[in-house]
C-alpha cells in the first residue's frame, strides 16, 4: 500500500490502474444496470412494487412525512433514504459535490423525490451550509431533517441543527453543538463518560513530548498501577496521515519509544491522547436515540477500516451489554439528547466469547471512541423498514409498533419493554464489490504473481473470501429496484477523485468506498 514516502509516480500509476479498473468493468455494470432497469419496466415500477411489498408486512398505514436525510452519497445516508421510502414517506437528499460536478451516487436513486447540493463549510464558518439547509427545509416542507454528517463537519451540523429548530418547525436527528464536541472529541468523550460512571480505559491527554515520555515510564516500571500497560497514541482531531497508526507502546527499550515519540507533533495546539491497548476483539454499534431514549440499535463486529458488516446476535451477552452502556450514556444526557450516536468498543477476548454464548453475561466493556453521528452499520436495517417508524418519534408522535413485539421478534426474553428496533433476523451480511475486488482478488493475485509478500495459501484464502462474499453477502450499496447509486459510484464519483488525484499530484494511502473517503497522506 502507497503511503506519503512514496513517489508521486506511484500514486499517479496507482490513481491511473484504478480509472483503468472502473473503465474494464464499465460494460459488465451496465450491463448489470441495463437489465435491472429492464426488469423494472416489466414490472410496473420496480422501486413502487418494492416499497409496498415491504411496507405492509411490517410498517401500518400512518400519516407520510417528508424526510431530508443529508449525506445520501454515504452508504448510510443512502440506506436511511431507501428505508424511509420503503416506509412510504417523501424522501429529499442532498450532499456535497465538489466543484459543482453531479458526482454523488445518492442523487440517482430512485428513493429520492428530490436532490440538492450543499454548501460545504469553509474558512468562513458553517453559516452558509446552514442556510443551504434552511432553504431546502423551507423549500420541500420537510418535518424531519435526518444528518448522515461525515467526521469533518459534525460541528456545523451540530450548529445547523440549532438554528433548524430555532426558526422553522422542522425536528433534527443530530446532537446539539455542546453535546456534539462533548462526545466527537476523543478526549472529552472518555472524561465525560468516566464522570457518569461507566467503564472506560486508562486515557490521558497529551500535549507534550515529555509527558508522553513520562506516562509511558510508568508503565515499563517493575510496579504501579500502569506497570506492564501497553498504549497507542492518538491524535485528538482528524489527520488521516496518523489515524491508521496503531503502533503499541512502549518498545522494548527506552530509546526506541524516545524514537518514535519524538516524530509525533505533539504540542499544546495539537494534543494527543494516550489510551490503555486491550488486547481483544473491536466492536462497533450503531443507536437512534430521542430525547434519551435509544430507539433503534445494532452491534456488530469492527476493525480500523471497516468494509464488512455482519450483525451481533440482538439476545446475545455481548450485544445487550452494549446496548446498555449506549442507554445509560443516553439517559445521563437528558431529555434533549437526540442524534445518531455509535461507539468503538475493545473487549477480552475471555469476555467476548463468553458474551457470545451466555445471554444473560455482563461484559466488561473498554469504550475508545464515540461518534455522534450515523455510522454505516445501520446498513443492517435494510430489511427492517419499521426502523422509519421510530424517527417520527421525534415529532413526538407516539411509536405505532410496541416495544414488546420488538423484542419478541428478535427472541428477546428479557427487559422486553426496554428493546429498541434490531434488524430483523436473519440479518444479511454487508460488503462492497469494488473494496473487495481489489483487496481480496486482485492485490493478493499480483503479490502471488511478482513475489511480494503474498503466497499461495494467502491468495486462495483470500479468493475464496471474495468468492463467499459475491455469493451469500449483499452489496451495500447495490439494490436490484434501485441500480444507479452502484452504478454511479464506480463509474462517476470514483473515477472523478482518481482523476482529481492524478491531475492536482494528490497522495492517498487508503479508500473507505462505504463513506466515499479518500485518506490523504
Amino acid at each position: 500500500m502507497l503511503d506519503a514516502s512514496s513517489s508521486r509516480l506511484a500514486h499517479a500509476a496507482q490513481n491511473a490502474a484504478l480509472l483503468l479498473l472502473s473503465f474494464v468493468f464499465l460494460p459488465l455494470d451496465t450491463f448489470i444496470l441495463g437489465a435491472s432497469v429492464f426488469v423494472g419496466l416489466f414490472k410496473k415500477s420496480w422501486a413502487e412494487k418494492h416499497r409496498r411489498a415491504i411496507r405492509s408486512p411490517y410498517t401500518p398505514i400512518r400519516p407520510t412525512k417528508t424526510i431530508l436525510v443529508t449525506g445520501v452519497g454515504m452508504t448510510k445516508g443512502l440506506a436511511l433514504a431507501r428505508n424511509f421510502f420503503a416506509a412510504g414517506h417523501t424522501v429529499i437528499g442532498a450532499d456535497f459535490e465538489p466543484l459543482l460536478l453531479p458526482v454523488s451516487c445518492g442523487r440517482t436513486s430512485k428513493a429520492l423525490k428530490a436532490f440538492h447540493r450543499l454548501e460545504k463549510p469553509g474558512a468562513d464558518g458553517s453559516a452558509k451550509y446552514t442556510q443551504s439547509i434552511l432553504d431546502i427545509i423551507r423549500k420541500e416542507n420537510v418535518d424531519i431533517w435526518v444528518s448522515c454528517s461525515g467526521v469533518a463537519s459534525a460541528i456545523e451540523d451540530g450548529e445547523a441543527k440549532e438554528m433548524v429548530e430555532l426558526v422553522t418547525k422542522c425536528k433534527a436527528i443530530q446532537f446539539d453543538v455542546t453535546n456534539t464536541k462533548k462526545l466527537h472529541e476523543k478526549h472529552s468523550f472518555i472524561e465525560y463518560t468516566k464522570s457518569i460512571g461507566l467503564p472506560t480505559p486508562d486515557t490521558h491527554t497529551i500535549t507534550s513530548k515529555a509527558a508522553a515520555l513520562k506516562m509511558l515510564d510508568e508503565a515499563t516500571a517493575e510496579k504501579g498501577k500502569r506497570a506492564g500497560m501497553k498504549y497507542i497514541m492518538k491524535y485528538i482531531g482528524t489527520d488521516d496521515s496518523v489515524r491508521a497508526d496503531m503502533t503499541l507502546l512502549p518498545f522494548d527499550t527506552p530509546a526506541a519509544t524516545k524514537a518514535h515519540i519524538s516524530r509525533l507533533p505533539i504540542s499544546e495546539d495539537r494534543p494527543w491522547i494516550l489510551q490503555q491497548y486491550i488486547a481483544g476483539p473491536e466492536y462497533c454499534t450503531h443507536a437512534l436515540v430521542i430525547r434519551g431514549e435509544v430507539k433503534v440499535f445494532v452491534a456488530c463486529p469492527s476493525a480500523e477500516l471497516l468494509m464488512h458488516y455482519e450483525a451481533l446476535p440482538a439476545n446475545s451477552g455481548l450485544s445487550q451489554s452494549m446496548l446498555r452502556f449506549t442507554q445509560e450514556l443516553a439517559a445521563a444526557a437528558g431529555d434533549s439528547f437526540t442524534g445518531h450516536l455509535s461507539f468503538d468498543f475493545l473487549v477480552e477476548m475471555s469476555e467476548a466469547e463468553a458474551g457470545l454464548k451466555d445471554p444473560t453475561r455482563s461484559v466488561r466493556l473498554h469504550p475508545i471512541e464515540c461518534n455522534p453521528r450515523a455510522h454505516t452499520a445501520v446498513a443492517l436495517f435494510n430489511d427492517t423498514p419499521e426502523m422509519a417508524d421510530a424517527y417520527l418519534e421525534v415529532l413526538g408522535e407516539p411509536s405505532s409498533r410496541s416495544q414488546l413485539e420488538r423484542a419478541s421478534k428478535n427472541g428477546l426474553t428479557n427487559g422486553l419493554a426496554k428493546q429498541p428496533i434490531f434488524p430483523a433476523a436473519p440479518t444479511k451480511k454487508y460488503y462492497w464489490a469494488g473494496h473487495d475486488l481489489v483487496e481480496l482478488l486482485l492485490l493478493p493475485l499480483l503479490r502471488l504473481l511478482t513475489g511480494s509478500g503474498s503466497n499461495l495459501s494467502e491468495a486462495s484464502e483470500n479468493v475464496s473470501t471474495f468468492v463467499d462474499h459475491l455469493l451469500f453477502w449483499k452489496d451495500g450499496t447495490f439494490e436490484l429496484w434501485d441500480p444507479w447509486p452502484a452504478w454511479w459510484l464506480y463509474h462517476v464519483y470514483w473515477p472523478v477523485q482518481f482523476a482529481l488525484a492524478l491531475v492536482l499530484g494528490r497522495k492517498w494511502s487508503r479508500l473507505n468506498v462505504s463513506t466515499t473517503k479518500m485518506f490523504m497522506c
